[in-house]
C-alpha cells in the first residue's frame, strides 16, 4: 500500500463531502494515517463516533488542526473566513489547507489573508454530490469518475498542488487545474443556475392555490420530480454559494432569461422550427454528457 498522502488529516465539517472523504480514507488507507473530524453539534459528533469515521473528534476547529499536515474545510463557504481566522495560529508549518467549496474566488478571498506564510493553500472543488447532507449521507465511491478542480492562487507551491491533486486521484477523481474566476463562471452555468431554477420552480409550485398545488404534487411527472431532487439540497450551503458567486450567477441568469424570453416568443407565435432546434440542442448536450460518462 502506498504511503498516505497526509499523516494527519483534519476535516472541518463532516457532511456529505466530509464524511465521503472519511469513508474513502478508511476504505483505502492511503489518504490519511489519522483522521480528525470537527463538527459543531454534539449530535453530529456522536454520530461520527457511532459511524467510526474518525480517529479523533473535536468540537473546536483550533483543536482539530493541531499537528495536522492536511486540513480540508468541508463547511458552507460562508463560514470559511471565520474558520480560517480561528485555525490560522494553530496550523503547523508546512501544512496544506484546502477546501471543497463550490465558489473559489470567495474562498481565496476569505481564507488566504489569514494563513501564515509557511502554510500552503490549495483550494479544490470536487464536482460530486447528492441532495442529501449530514454524516450519514456520504459514501466511499462518491468521487469515482468525477472531476475535482484545483484553483491554486498565483505563486502556490507546486509540490503542495501536486499533493492535493494526488489526494483526489486516490479518491477516484479526475483532476484539473483552473483559474478561480474561470471556475466560478463555469460552475455558475453548470451547477449554480440549475439549482437556482430548481428552487424557484418548486417555490412557484408551493405558491399555487391549495387545490392546484395538491394536484401538482399528485401528478408530478419526471421533469418536476428531477427539480424537486435538486431542490432538496442543503439550504444553508446553497444560500452561501449564490451570495458568494453572485456576479457570475447573475450574468448567467440574465443570459438564461433572454433565452427564455426567446422561447416564450416562439411558443406564442407557434415557431415550431425554433422550438425543435432548442430541443435538439438539449438532446445533443445530454448525449455528450453520456459519452463523457458524466450523466
Amino acid at each position: 500500500m502506498a504511503e498516505p498522502v497526509f499523516a494527519r488529516l483534519a476535516l472541518i465539517g463532516v457532511g456529505l463531502i466530509g464524511s465521503s472523504i472519511a469513508r474513502r480514507a478508511r476504505a483505502t488507507g492511503d489518504l490519511a494515517g489519522e483522521i480528525v473530524a470537527c463538527a459543531k453539534t454534539p449530535a453530529t459528533r456522536e454520530r461520527i463516533r457511532e459511524l467510526g469515521l474518525a480517529d479523533r473528534i473535536a468540537a473546536d476547529p483550533k483543536a482539530a488542526v493541531e499537528g495536522a499536515d492536511g486540513v480540508i474545510l468541508c463547511a458552507p463557504v460562508g463560514t470559511y473566513a471565520e474558520i480560517a481566522a480561528a485555525i490560522a495560529p494553530h496550523l503547523a508549518p508546512g501544512a496544506i489547507v484546502s477546501d471543497v467549496g463550490s465558489t473559489k474566488q470567495s474562498v481565496i478571498r476569505d481564507i488566504a489573508p489569514h494563513l501564515p506564510p509557511k502554510v500552503h493553500f490549495v483550494p479544490a472543488h470536487p464536482l460530486a454530490g447528492t441532495e442529501h447532507s449530514g454524516p450519514d449521507a456520504g459514501f466511499a465511491t462518491l468521487f469515482e469518475g468525477r472531476w475535482t478542480i484545483l484553483t491554486p492562487p498565483e505563486g502556490s507551491d507546486p509540490a503542495a498542488v501536486a499533493r492535493v491533486g494526488e489526494f483526489w486521484r486516490r479518491c477516484g477523481a479526475m483532476v484539473e487545474t483552473m483559474e478561480a474566476g474561470h471556475h466560478d463562471r463555469v460552475l455558475a452555468i453548470v451547477s449554480h443556475l440549475p439549482h437556482l431554477i430548481a428552487f424557484t420552480i418548486c417555490g412557484t409550485a408551493d405558491d399555487l392555490a391549495d387545490e392546484s398545488r395538491s394536484q401538482v404534487l399528485k401528478f408530478a411527472a419526471s421533469g418536476f420530480r428531477d427539480f424537486t431532487r435538486i431542490a432538496a439540497s442543503d439550504p444553508v450551503m446553497w444560500r452561501d454559494v449564490f451570495i458568494n458567486n453572485r456576479e457570475a450567477l447573475l450574468e448567467m441568469l440574465a443570459r438564461f432569461m433572454e433565452d427564455a424570453q426567446a422561447m416564450a416568443r416562439a411558443v406564442r407565435w407557434a415557431d415550431g422550427a425554433y422550438i425543435e432546434d432548442k430541443v435538439k440542442r438539449g438532446r445533443k448536450i445530454r448525449q455528450s454528457l453520456i459519452d463523457l460518462n458524466q450523466a
